[in-house]
C-alpha cells in the first residue's frame, strides 16, 4: 500500500467518522449540572459525539422550549414538566423517564451552625437564608414546604435571599452573602459525605419527593447524537456517576 493510498483512506475514515459524529444541545437543571458535566465527557469518550450543554431553573427552560428554544434533550428537576411538554406535543412521547431522585439539605460552610432537625432556623444564629426560587425551581418549593412544615417560614421570610436557580442559591451561600441556604445534597457531596461545614439532609417526607425526569424533546427526534444521549442516561456507567453525586436511583 503506498504512503498515498494510507493517506486517502485515513482521510476518508476521519470523513466517515465525522459524518456520524453530532453534536446534542442539553437543557439541564442546576442541582444535575456538576453531574452531567461528568457524564457528558464520558459520553462524548465512547461515542465521539459533542455536547453542548446549558444549566438552570427547571421553570425558566420550559418557557424556553415552549416558545422554540432549540434544544434537544431535556434533564429536568421535576417530573412534571417534561410530562407537560410531552401533552403540548413539545416533547417525544414514550422517552420521559426518571434520571435521578435528588435530595434537599440545609447546607452552611459554618461547621458549627447547622444542626441535625434544622434546629438553627428557629433562632437568630444567623441573618440570611437562601433558597432557590419556588416559581421556577423545584429545589425551591421544596424548601418552601420544608419550612412549612417545620413552621418557620413566616418568620424568615424577611431573611430570605432567592436564588434565580440552584446554583446561584449556593453560591450566595458559598460566598458569605448568605449563612445557610437550601441547596441540592449533589453540590455539597463528595465521596460519600458532606464536603465541607454542616449540613442536615432534609427528610423526603418534608417535602414533594425531588424526581428528576428526562425526556427527548422534538427538535433532537431525528438525531443520533440526542438518542444516543438518553439512551447512555440509562447505563451502568452513568448511574455510577449519578450514585456518586448523592442522588438516589430507582
Amino acid at each position: 500500500m503506498t504512503f498515498k493510498l494510507l493517506l486517502a483512506l485515513l482521510a476518508s475514515w476521519l470523513l466517515s467518522v465525522a459524518a456520524q459524529a453530532a453534536e446534542v444541545k442539553v437543557a439541564v437543571a442546576a442541582n444535575f449540572a456538576l453531574t452531567m458535566k461528568d457524564i457528558a465527557a464520558e459520553f462524548e469518550k465512547d461515542t465521539g459525539h459533542k455536547v453542548s450543554l446549558t444549566q438552570g431553573a427547571t421553570g425558566k427552560f420550559y418557557a424556553q422550549i415552549t416558545n422554540g428554544a432549540p434544544f434537544e434533550v431535556l434533564l429536568s428537576a421535576d417530573d412534571e414538566t417534561p410530562s407537560k411538554l410531552v401533552r403540548e406535543g413539545k416533547a417525544v412521547s414514550g422517552t420521559q423517564f426518571t434520571y435521578a431522585v435528588g435530595r434537599l439539605v440545609l447546607w452552611s460552610p459554618d461547621a458549627s451552625l447547622v444542626d441535625q432537625g434544622g434546629g438553627v432556623l428557629k433562632t437568630d444564629r444567623f441573618k440570611f437564608l437562601s433558597i432557590a426560587n419556588a416559581r421556577v425551581a423545584p429545589y425551591g418549593r421544596a424548601a418552601v414546604q420544608t419550612m412549612q412544615k417545620l413552621g418557620v417560614l413566616t418568620a424568615i421570610e424577611p431573611r430570605v435571599v432567592q436564588g434565580e436557580s440552584i446554583t446561584q442559591t449556593h453560591q450566595f451561600v458559598s460566598s458569605g452573602n448568605a449563612q445557610l441556604g437550601f441547596v441540592a445534597l449533589s453540590q455539597v457531596w463528595e465521596n460519600g459525605r458532606i464536603k465541607s461545614g454542616s449540613a442536615w439532609i432534609v427528610p423526603e417526607d418534608m417535602h414533594e419527593q425531588l424526581k428528576q425526569d428526562a425526556v427527548l424533546l422534538n427538535p433532537g427526534k431525528d438525531s443520533k447524537a440526542a438518542v444516543a444521549l438518553v439512551d447512555y442516561l440509562k447505563s451502568d456507567k452513568a448511574r455510577k456517576i449519578i450514585d456518586r453525586y448523592g442522588y438516589k436511583l430507582q
